[in-house]
């Protein structure tokens, strides 16, 4: 495969869309409960979900089913942009450092991670802060909007160019960490598996590689996160009035920690290691059957 390969690009997208719509209601309980308890609500002690299964049911019942799926529509753009670019980067570099895949090794598979996410994440940006105001809306009705096009209107209206960048800083930070564990993990651990000669190329290695390397990705990039999703959600108006809460990443990760204990920075990890395991048990079994049927 050369470094401008298409078959990377055109897969990644491909299983990062079906993953996407595969897990998307953990994925808007995880935002719930991570932004829940910040400095920002007046009765912060008082938490509303008690855990995945507590706020799935609330939001059921409350806002009903649909609003388990609110902001799917930039969340599958995003994925059909970031997943794309990702993957058909992480390729690419790949074969920049090592020509022949016999000379890949961990770290030069980290390294291509890492830059393939940073580099996917900040381009479809402003998509994952379509999807973290949708997701929330039912909590603050001030982000709720009729639609993705609606919201996003909304958002450069009121905020701006930089409000679509809003928390670029943490969600590159984030992609780079857990493109450059996922990826690089689970190609390590299935080449590894594959040495043995106990493992075959097949489903069920793939599954096993990809829960393993979901699993590190979920630890490794929890808290940031939890600091990308409460920089998201608060606004900055042109105007200079807002309920901005965090001054800068850094800041937000400080006071997270000071008022909420240093593990609220893993709140929501269940929900999202339940997201990011299946999720990337999904996007890898999907891939490689891309791979296989484009190869036969």
């Amino acid at each position: 495969m050369s470094i401008l390969s298409w078959k990377p690009f055109l897969f990644g997208g491909i299983a990062s869309v079906t993953a996407e719509l595969s897990t998307f209601p953990i994925d808007t309980t995880k935002t719930r409960l991570m932004i829940q308890g910040q400095v920002a609500e007046v009765a912060h002690t008082q938490l509303k979900y008690r855990g995945m299964l507590h706020a799935i049911v609330t939001i059921s019942k409350e806002e009903s089913v649909k609003a388990l799926y609110s902001g799917i529509a930039p969340a599958l753009l995003r994925q059909a942009s970031y997943g794309t670019i990702k993957l058909g980067c992480y390729h690419a570099f790949k074969r920049s450092l090592a020509r022949d895949p016999q000379d890949e090794t961990l770290l030069k598979n980290v390294i291509s991670g890492v830059a393939a996410g940073a580099l996917s994440s900040a381009i479809a940006n402003p998509t994952d802060v379509l999807k973290v105001r949708m997701q929330v809306s039912g909590v603050n009705a001030a982000n709720a909007s009729q639609g993705m096009m609606a919201s996003f209107a909304n958002i450069y209206k009121l905020e701006g160019l930089r409000g679509l960048y809003r928390g670029v800083v943490p969600t590159a930070q984030r992609a780079a960490v857990v493109v450059g564990v996922e990826l690089a993990l689970y190609d390590w651990t299935k080449r590894r598996a594959l040495a043995t000669g106990l493992f075959q190329d097949n489903v069920n290695t793939h599954f096993v590689c990809a829960a393993l390397a979901g699993f590190a990705g979920a630890v490794a990039s929890n808290p940031i996160d939890v600091v990308k999703t409460r920089m998201m959600n608060q606004r900055m108006f042109k105007s200079g009035l807002a309920d901005t809460v965090y001054k800068s990443s850094f800041d937000c990760a400080i006071k997270t920690a000071r008022s909420e204990g240093f593990f609220a920075l893993y709140k929501g990890f269940i929900p999202l290691y339940l997201r990011l395991g299946p999720w990337n048990i999904i996007f890898f079994i999907v891939y490689e059957q891309c791979k296989l049927v484009m190869d036969h």
